[in-house]
């Protein structure tokens, strides 16, 4: 137990004692300017001549692991993806054409790059469901997700009353079903603010409506 001096202020109003992931949280917050930075140079290093898809012990971000439902605990892995960075890199139109109308500029995907590495990690875990994702690093040619992955017909998941959930069938492709939070946030379907209200079911399909 800290002391009461420590505690409390000269106004003698208590004040919260930061946690360990609270510092967690503040490093990765602004990668460039902290010891981060250093981290995941090294890593980058390494993490290249791995695989596109690589099981690891533990997650590299604690904090964020721990905020998207990881739990230390038979049942729950966590895997690496790699996903290139950058647009579709469609081919030069090859036709006489303006450079400004060849439809090659500005042609993003209909899915973020999480969401493939989320999907690329149900391919490679075919027995376990992807439960959320977060970034762990980027260099100049492809971006590194962590995504936890979750086997919901496990004895420890289903005698969890957090995560007993995932064994529905119900629940099955929820990374290629958009259900993810990366998926609900692509979807346009994630509250971002007080008073602002969901599209439902989603922007795609609202844009259909009343044809």
């Amino acid at each position: 137990m800290w002391p009461v001096s420590d505690r409390l202020n000269l106004s003698g109003e208590s004040k919260m004692v930061k946690s360990m992931y609270g510092y967690v949280r503040d490093a990765w917050k602004c990668p460039d300017e902290t010891e981060v930075k250093t981290l995941l140079w090294n890593r980058m290093q390494e993490w290249r001549r791995e695989g596109s898809v690589v099981r690891i012990e533990r997650p590299t971000r604690i904090d964020r692991a721990r905020n998207l439902g990881y739990r230390a605990k038979q049942g729950i892995i966590v895997c690496r993806v790699k996903v290139r960075r950058g647009g579709r890199r469609k081919p030069r139109y090859i036709r006489g054409r303006r450079t400004n109308r060849m439809g090659m500029r500005r042609a993003t995907m209909g899915k973020s790059i999480q969401r493939i590495a989320e999907e690329r990690a149900a391919r490679k875990f075919v027995n376990m469901e992807v439960l959320n994702s977060y970034w762990v690093g980027e260099d100049g040619k492809a971006k590194y997700y962590e995504v936890i992955l979750v086997d919901g017909h496990h004895p420890a998941i289903k005698s969890d009353a957090h995560l007993s959930w995932m064994g529905d069938n119900k629940h099955r492709g929820r990374a290629e079903r958009g259900l993810t939070s990366a998926g609900v946030r692509g979807r346009g379907m994630q509250k971002k603010g007080r008073g602002t209200e969901k599209t439902r079911p989603s922007i795609r399909s609202n844009q259909n409506r009343g044809k």
